[in-house]
């Protein structure tokens, strides 16, 4: 009667003897410190002009002997036989070799940090992350492996968020809010993330601030654009917008001459809450059809029909699409390759609908700087990328002085 009954044979020595042993994971391990070791070799045989073994003359110096390293990745824990060698300076002095791709000290993978610090951003405490890598790891992530992980984050994380902005070459700026949940004095609470994304003269898109704030006032995105300003970020030569009113008359006070362009997405959305579900469709078909003219002159033609025909089936659908005013068609002012990049705030927006597929498990997060930490981080280490902007060969153009006429 000792023995658990509700368990089969197979069942009971799943967890012991030779069947815990998996020849699947023991291969793939063996390929792995294999595949190491040579990227070191080969990066030594660079270093010295020979190969091991070759006594090819005028070598830039000798190796002696290999030591052992424990290295720990998202491949689980392998120990590595590393090469070394001293190199031969032109003084004729020596110097011991120092692996680039191996770094002296690195005992994790950047991967495998970025997975610890992204376990404990996301909610969990030391002890969990512990927990749930330690039996994957082999016990190789013991509870003082997560805390370095995540100082060394926070290091990182405060030094993003002061780094110098002088030597960005940034030509236009997208900037958005998204709301997420919090804990805040032990009580959950409604954050919002302020994101501002520049775009260099090449194209390519960086990420220059994520700040956590009470909502998204004149006066919290001042606060952003100010520090933006301060750490010696350029006047930009184009911007887009959501149309929040706090962000506009931030932009207006601090950038009055630079075009600010309105999101068509945004504006479509705000067109639809003004009319009833019946017309959603015809609104959208003529919406499209005008912002996606292919000339300044047709989209100008369609705004102006699109006004006529709407004053008279719904006026107040008429009425919001005026509201907006020149800053729906500011794209227009840019050449027309660009159109497809500069219309929409969709750079951010994907980054928020990313941001929010990851933490949709943790229904709230622990704190309003983890939240804001925690966009940075699937950025910096990889697990979110960015490409550059359609058009992005022409951005050394300055925006026109003139658009499309907006007479109605």
């Amino acid at each position: 009667m000792d023995k658990d009954s509700s368990k089969g044979p197979g069942e009971q020595a799943l967890f012991a003897g030779e069947a815990w042993f998996d020849p699947i994971e023991t291969g793939v391990r063996g390929r792995i410190r294999g595949f190491i070791e040579e990227l070191v070799e080969q990066e030594l045989k660079a270093a010295l002009g020979r190969g091991r073994y070759e006594r090819a003359g005028g070598t830039n110096g000798h190796r002696h002997g290999h030591r052992k390293r424990q290295l720990t990745g998202s491949f689980g824990p392998v120990e590595i036989a590393v090469p070394r060698a001293r190199l031969r300076g032109e003084d004729g002095s020596t110097r011991e070799w120092r692996s680039a791709v191996l770094p002296r000290y690195a005992r994790r993978t950047r991967q495998l940090e970025a997975l610890i610090a992204g376990a404990y951003l996301a909610g969990t405490n030391t002890r969990r992350v512990q927990r749930a890598l330690g039996a994957l790891f082999r016990g190789a992530v013991g509870k003082d492996v997560v805390s370095r992980a995540w100082r060394k984050v926070k290091v990182d994380w405060e030094a993003w968020a002061k780094r110098d902005l002088v030597g960005e070459d940034i030509v236009r700026l997208v900037l958005d809010g998204t709301v997420v949940r919090v804990r805040l004095d032990r009580k959950a609470s409604s954050v919002s993330l302020l994101v501002v994304l520049g775009i260099r003269r090449d194209g390519q898109k960086v990420l220059l601030a994520v700040r956590a704030m009470g909502g998204e006032s004149e006066a919290a995105w001042r606060a952003v654009l100010d520090d933006l300003v301060a750490r010696g970020l350029r006047g930009p030569e184009f911007l887009i917008i959501d149309g929040a009113a706090g962000l506009e008359k931030a932009l207006a006070a601090l950038w009055p001459a630079v075009p600010a362009q309105r999101c068509t997405v945004h504006k479509h959305r705000n067109l639809l809450a003004h009319a009833p579900e019946r017309l959603h469709g015809e609104i959208s078909a003529d919406y499209t059809d005008m912002i996606y003219a292919e000339s300044a002159k047709e989209i100008e033609a369609r705004r102006k029909a699109f006004l006529r025909k709407w004053r008279l089936k719904c006026q107040a659908v008429a009425d919001s699409l005026e509201e907006a005013g020149e800053a729906l068609f500011a794209f227009t002012r840019l050449p027309s390759s660009q159109w497809k990049s500069a219309r929409t705030t969709n750079a951010i927006e994907r980054l928020h609908e990313e941001f929010k597929r990851r933490i949709k498990t943790q229904t709230v997060l622990p704190s309003a700087e983890t939240a804001a930490m925690l966009f940075w981080a699937l950025l910096a280490s990889g697990q979110i990328s960015m490409r550059k902007v359609d058009g992005w060969q022409s951005l050394g153009q300055l925006p026109a002085k003139s658009m499309i006429d907006l007479a109605a």
